[in-house]
């Protein structure tokens, strides 16, 4: 089957250039002298606003150093709905500092500027709609000076694949392929949990270090902590249609609560491998990614986590590419983005979205939602390993609940690991 229509819509090259006055005209080129933080928001009718920083400039030229946007993301849904339209990007500028105080936003509007975007047309093709400086505020006053944004506007094409669980994780469910109104099987999962501890996914003579990465040892045996309470030994394998396995998710570091309490905490996580298969032998892997989750504290309850990617075998060498936190009780959505990951990339090897996959609240029935950059996936082999990651992140919700509650028998390998 063939990938969904996606357009991404971006905002980049964001700079603000003050009107200059007696008091802050610029005494030597540079950034523009002001201690006043800026920023945008962009909107667009029936989708979240987002937020941007804005740096400040002197020059009229386009700007050294500016900022950029998530963006927007439309799927085919949403791009029938405005298809032979023009609808309006608004974007609104403040001083002052992001965020509300005493429920009041704190910024000061300094003025708006429009641009009239048509999606529909960057299906098949990338359409920049404005590009370089607008005037903020009404066109009425030529006269009066007046700040000034820099911005590039641009949609282009970015088709996915998307699949979706048909069942949560640990019911080992089928996993379908979605393209409009049509659902194809396209892989099926196991799921199993191992009284040892011990991932069967892992290749003969690999066990856990003290930091849960996979080191050899001469004598096989597997050598752990006893702890009392512990979440560990979960696998997800994912086949396709013949049977055969071509990604699964390994627990490598069991979930252990941090002394004298009852949540995963951010200095001892637990942590998964994603793998592929490595040769010929239905049992050989070789680590193609790394998951870490924990419980955050805070005025928000939720599920912390990190994603590299790993170079080699041993784990050595690993590139970040994804963090955040999502809600336990409302749940969110996990990202590998090249514009939301910019902050922790290093030598990146992330361009353009890369994968989206949703998870449900803590208790509440998931079913994850996978979207796949169309560019990353030259098989179907490639798209599993998203699917198994997309199941790490889902089982991970279940993994850092309170050690206080219980879990649900599917995750359960004895009647004593649901008790606190």
């Amino acid at each position: 089957m063939d990938p969904c229509p996606f357009v991404r819509l971006t905002v980049d090259s964001l700079a603000l250039k003050l009107p200059e006055t007696a008091s802050n005209k610029p005494s030597g080129g540079g950034v523009h002298p002001s201690a006043t933080p800026c920023y945008c928001k962009l909107r667009i009718k029936h989708f979240p606003s987002q937020t941007a920083l804005l740096p400040l400039s002197s020059s009229s030229s386009p700007p050294e150093s500016a900022a950029s946007s998530p963006g927007f993301h439309l799927d085919a849904e949403a791009l029938r709905r405005i298809s032979g339209k023009k609808i309006p990007l608004r974007v609104s500028v403040y001083a002052g500092r992001m965020g509300r105080t005493c429920g009041v936003a704190s910024g000061k509007l300094l003025g708006r500027v429009d641009v009239a975007v048509d999606l529909a047309a960057a299906i098949a093709r990338t359409v920049v709609f404005h590009s370089g400086w607008k005037k903020l505020g009404g066109d009425g006053e030529k006269e009066k000076p007046s700040a000034r944004l820099h911005l590039v506007v641009k949609a282009e094409p970015d088709p996915r694949f998307v699949f979706q669980f048909g069942g949560e994780p640990e019911c080992s469910p089928v996993v379908f392929q979605i393209q409009g109104n049509i659902r194809q099987p396209v892989f099926s999962c196991k799921f199993s949990a191992d009284r040892n501890g011990r991932s069967r996914s892992l290749p003969s003579g690999f066990t856990y270090s003290s930091r849960g990465w996979i080191t050899r040892t001469l004598s096989g045996e597997t050598r752990e902590k006893k702890q009392a309470k512990e979440r560990k030994g979960w696998m997800i394998t994912i086949h396709d249609l013949s049977g055969s396995p071509v990604a699964a998710a390994s627990m490598i570091t069991p979930f252990v609560p941090s002394p004298g309490s009852d949540r995963v905490s951010r200095s001892n996580p637990g942590a998964w491998l994603i793998l592929r298969p490595h040769g010929n032998s239905v049992s050989s892997w070789k680590p193609w990614g790394r998951l870490e989750a924990w419980r955050e504290r805070g005025a928000i309850d939720g599920l912390g986590y990190s994603f590299e990617l790993v170079r080699d075998n041993t784990t050595t060498t690993r590139i970040p590419i994804a963090e955040g936190t999502m809600s336990v009780k409302r749940g969110g959505k996990f990202s590998i983005d090249s514009k939301l990951t910019r902050e922790i990339q290093r030598s990146s090897p992330v361009k353009g979205f890369v994968m989206g996959s949703s998870v449900e609240g803590e208790g509440k029935v998931s079913k994850p939602v996978v979207e796949v950059g169309a560019q990353h996936v030259t098989c179907m082999a490639d798209a599993a390993l998203f699917v198994a990651l997309s199941a790490a992140v889902d089982l991970s919700m279940d993994a850092c609940q309170l050690f206080s509650r219980k879990l649900r028998k599917e995750l359960c390998h004895d009647e004593h690991c649901s008790l606190s």
